[in-house]
C-alpha cells in the first residue's frame, strides 16, 4: 500500500524490560466487549492444541460470535473497531448537535461534516443536482484532446479514473518528493477479475455489467441505452486490466520505480498531452516523474487517442457515479451496496448510515476527529508503556540479527544500521493536521466530501519541492492497524489498536507480548521482508546485501512462499504465496522477536515460568497471538481477499507461522509427527 506494509486489510504490524502491570493502558472503549487474556471460554476443547491450534484456541469463540449481518468479517480487529466506534458516535452527536461552535473549530467542522452526512432529506432533495456540472464537465469535451483537462478535474476530486497521480518520498531519494503515476482506473477490486475464464469470475462479470447499467439508467439513461454503455464501460475496462501488472508484481519496489523526465514519458507513450494534464492538475512545474507501469501509461496513452470520444465519456460517467454514489439519494447508495457490498462480498444488510458517515468523516477530518477521539480515549501513560515494549522488540532483533547463522558480518552491520534509524510512532501526531483552508458547513454532503477531496488532493501535490515531512501520518488515531513504511523507515501504531487484545492495562508479560509485542515485531521485520529488505537505513532503494547473503535469504522466503501456496481456503481457491509473502514473513518474524523479548523480559525459560489460569507464559503467548486473529468470514469476502490482500487469511496467520515454530512446539509438547508440526527441511527460519 503505497510505500507501506500495514497488519490489517480493509486490512499489520510490532525489546526488554518486563510490562507486566505497571503504568495505565488505554481505555476500553464503550461498546467494545468484555475481555479478560486467555479466555477458556473462547477454546474449543474437542480440538488438541497439536492437531489444530487456531481451532483449539478460538474454535468457542468462532462458534459464539457469528457474523453480523452488515459486516463481511467479524473478528478482534472489528470488535475493537466498533467498540472505537462508540467513543467516535458520541463526539459526532454532541459535536452535530451544536452549529454555534467557533467557525474553524475541529468541533465545528467534524459536527457539520456529520450533520450534513446524516440529513437524508436535504440528500433526497437534491437528488442527482450536485453532479450535473461534472456531468456537464464530461459531456463538454470536445475531442480526444480534450481527455487530459478532464482527467485532471476528475483528479482534483480524488477520482482517481483512467490511471493513478499523486506525490509521494522518492524512493531512491528520500529526502525529497516526486510526482508518480500508475496504472488504475478499474471498477472491479482487481484485473484478474476482469481476464480469468473460471466460472466464479464470468459471474461477477455478468452481474457487474448488470450493476453498471442499474447505476446508468438511475443517471437517466434508459434501459437499453443503459445496457449498451455498460458494454462499452466492460470494454474500456477490460483493456486497461490487460495493461496492468499483477498484485505480485506490484510488490517488487525495484520494478515499479522507473524515473522519467516528462518529455520521456511523452516519447514512451505517445497520443496523450502529459505535459497538459500536469499543467491542468496545477503542477506544471514538474520536471521528472516516477512512471511506475510504464507499460500501462503507453497502452493507457493509446487507448485515449484510439477510443471513440462517446466511449470515454461513457467510461467518465460511470466513473462519477461509481464514486458518488455514497453522497446521493437512497436509490444510488443501495444499488452500489447490492453490487459491491451484497454480490462481491456476500453481505446481507448495509451498515447503519451513522456508521457509514462516521467513516466518511474519519477519511474527510480524520485528524480533527481523532485529535477529539484521542482526548476522550488515550492515557500518555499507554504511549509510556508502549515506547518500552518497542525498545524492547528492537534490543530482541537486533539480537536476532547478530545471531543469524546465514548472514555476513558486512550485510549485518548494515542491517542494524536501519534497525538503530527506525522511527517510531506512537498513538497520535506530535502536530496535528492544520484544516484551516477546508471549508466545511451544515448544508451539501457531497459538496463537503468534494471539498474535502479537493483539500487532501492539494494538500498531497502541494508538496512537490518542499522538505519531507516526517511528522506526517498515514493512518488516524482511531484506526485499528498499525504499519510500516519504507521510505520513512518508521513504524507506526495508532491508539485505536493499543487496546485488548492486543494491548492489556493489567495483563501479564505473555499476553502483552503475544499480542502487540507480535505487532511490533511484525512491523520490524516489515523492514526486512522481501520488499522492505530492498531500502536501506535512510528509506532509499539501495542494494545494502551481499549476493551471498542475499542468495540465502532468498531461499529462506522461497520456503515461506511454497507453504502459503499449500494452503486451500476455499475448494477453488487458494492462498498465492508470493502475493502474501512480506506479511507471512513478517509474522513469522514478529512472533519469534516477541518472544525471544518475552524471554528476556522473564529473565527465564517461558516455559518454567510460573502458570498463570493453568497456563505457562509460553501457553499464553500463543493462546493470544491466536486470539488477535480469530475472525468468521463469509466465503465470498474471502474470495476477494484472496484475489487481491497481501495479508493471508486470520486462520492461517496462526496456523502457518506456528507450525514452523519449535517454539511452539515446546510450550504445547506437539511431537514430530502432529500436523502443527512442518517438516524440519521444510521449515522456513529467517530471523
Amino acid at each position: 500500500m503505497r510505500s507501506k506494509s500495514v497488519l490489517l486489510v480493509p486490512a499489520m504490524a510490532l525489546s526488554l524490560t518486563s510490562v507486566a502491570a505497571g503504568p495505565a493502558a488505554p481505555n476500553v472503549p464503550a461498546g467494545a466487549p468484555a475481555m479478560k487474556p486467555v479466555d477458556s471460554a473462547t477454546f474449543d476443547p474437542s480440538v488438541k492444541p497439536c492437531e489444530d491450534f487456531y481451532q483449539y484456541a478460538v474454535g468457542g469463540w468462532l462458534k459464539a460470535n457469528p457474523i453480523p449481518a452488515d459486516k463481511s468479517r467479524w473478528g478482534s480487529f472489528e470488535e475493537l473497531a466498533d467498540g472505537n466506534r462508540a467513543i467516535l458516535r458520541s463526539i459526532l452527536e454532541e459535536t452535530s448537535a451544536k452549529s454555534d461552535w467557533p467557525k474553524g473549530s475541529a468541533k465545528q467542522k467534524v459536527g457539520d461534516f456529520f450533520a450534513s452526512g446524516m440529513d437524508e432529506t436535504a440528500i433526497e432533495r437534491a437528488g442527482t443536482k450536485p453532479l450535473e456540472p461534472w456531468l456537464a464537465k464530461i459531456d463538454g469535451v470536445k475531442s480526444n484532446a480534450g481527455l487530459p483537462k478532464l482527467v485532471a478535474e476528475l483528479h482534483g476530486r480524488r477520482l482517481m479514473a483512467g490511471y493513478g497521480f499523486y506525490v509521494s518520498q522518492d524512493q531512491k531519494e528520500s529526502t525529497r518528493y516526486i510526482a508518480a503515476l500508475g496504472q488504475g482506473g478499474l471498477g472491479l477490486p482487481d484485473r484478474d477479475y476482469y481476464l480469468k475464464d473460471d466460472a466464479k469470475s464470468k459471474e461477477v462479470r455478468e452481474k457487474y455489467l448488470v450493476h453498471v447499467a442499474r447505476m446508468l439508467e438511475l443517471l437517466g439513461d434508459s434501459p437499453d441505452a443503459a445496457r449498451a454503455k455498460a458494454a462499452v464501460v466492460m470494454d474500456l475496462e477490460t483493456k486497461l486490466a490487460k495493461a496492468s501488472r499483477t498484485r505480485v508484481e506490484l510488490r517488487d519496489p525495484e520494478k515499479n520505480y522507473n524515473k522519467r523526465t516528462v518529455a520521456q514519458l511523452a516519447e514512451a507513450a505517445p497520443g496523450y498531452d502529459w505535459m497538459g494534464f500536469l499543467a491542468a492538475a496545477g503542477v506544471p512545474q514538474v520536471q521528472e516523474l516516477n512512471v511506475r507501469q510504464p507499460e500501462f501509461l503507453a497502452a493507457f496513452a493509446a487507448l485515449a487517442a484510439a477510443e471513440p470520444l462517446d466511449s470515454w465519456k461513457t467510461y467518465f460517467r460511470w466513473h462519477l457515479v461509481r464514486s458518488s454514489a455514497s453522497l446521493l439519494p437512497k436509490r444510488f447508495d443501495e444499488e452500489a451496496f447490492a453490487f459491491f457490498g451484497r454480490t462481491l462480498n456476500g453481505v446481507p444488510e448495509q451498515e447503519e448510515r451513522w456508521k457509514r458517515v462516521q467513516a466518511a468523516t474519519d477519511g474527510a477530518l480524520g485528524e480533527a476527529l481523532g485529535q477529539l477521539y484521542v482526548e476522550r480515549a488515550f492515557s500518555p501513560k499507554s504511549k509510556e508503556r508502549m515506547k518500552v515494549l518497542v525498545e524492547n522488540l528492537r534490543a530482541s532483533l537486533k539480537g536476532r540479527i547478530e545471531a543469524a547463522p546465514w548472514m555476513g558480518a558486512e550485510t549485518k552491520k548494515a542491517a542494524l544500521k536501519k534497525l538503530a534509524a527506525f522511527g517510531v510512532k506512537i498513538g497520535y501526531p506530535d502536530k496535528w493536521r492544520d484544516y484551516s483552508a477546508l471549508p466545511i458547513s451544515r448544508g451539501s454532503y457531497f459538496d463537503n466530501v468534494v471539498a474535502a477531496d479537493a483539500f487532501e488532493v492539494k494538500r498531497n501535490l502541494g508538496k512537490l519541492g518542499k522538505p519531507i515531512d516526517r511528522t506526517e501520518w498515514g493512518m488516524t488515531p482511531p484506526t485499528v492497524n498499525a504499519y510500516y513504511s519504507s521510505t520513512m523507515n518508521e513504524i507506526v501504531f495508532p491508539a485505536g489498536i493499543l487496546q485488548p487484545p492486543f494491548f492489556w492495562a493489567d495483563g501479564d508479560d505473555a499476553v502483552n507480548y503475544g499480542g502487540i509485542g507480535v505487532v511490533i515485531g511484525h512491523e520490524m521485520t516489515h523492514g526486512f521482508d522481501d520488499s522492505g529488505s530492498r531500502s536501506d537505513a535512510d528509506g532509499n532503494l539501495k542494494n545494502w546485501w551481499t549476493d551471498e547473503d542475499r542468495k540465502a535469504y532468498d531461499a529462506r522466503t522461497a520456503l515461506v512462499a511454497r507453504q502459503f501456496d499449500g494452503y486451500k481456503p476455499l475448494p477453488d481457491l487458494g492462498i498465492n504465496g508470493k502475493l502474501t509473502l512480506g506479511e507471512n514473513v513478517s509474522d513469522l518474524g514478529g512472533l519469534k522477536v516477541s518472544y525471544e523479548a518475552l524471554r528476556k523480559a522473564l529473565g527465564k525459560d517461558p516455559n518454567e515460568a510460573p502458570k498463570v489460569d493453568g497456563f505457562t507464559p509460553a501457553q499464553r503467548f500463543f493462546l493470544n497471538y491466536a486470539a488477535i486473529w480469530r475472525n468468521n468470514i463469509r466465503d465470498e469476502a474471502l474470495r476477494v481477499r484472496l484475489n487481491t490482500d497481501p495479508h493471508s487469511p486470520g486462520r492461517y496467520r496462526v496456523l502457518g507461522p506456528l507450525s514452523a515454530l519449535p517454539e511452539f512446539h515446546a510450550a504445547f509438547g506437539c511431537t514430530e509427527e502432529g500436523p502443527m508440526v512442518m517438516p524440519e527441511a521444510d521449515r522456513p527460519s529467517i530471523w
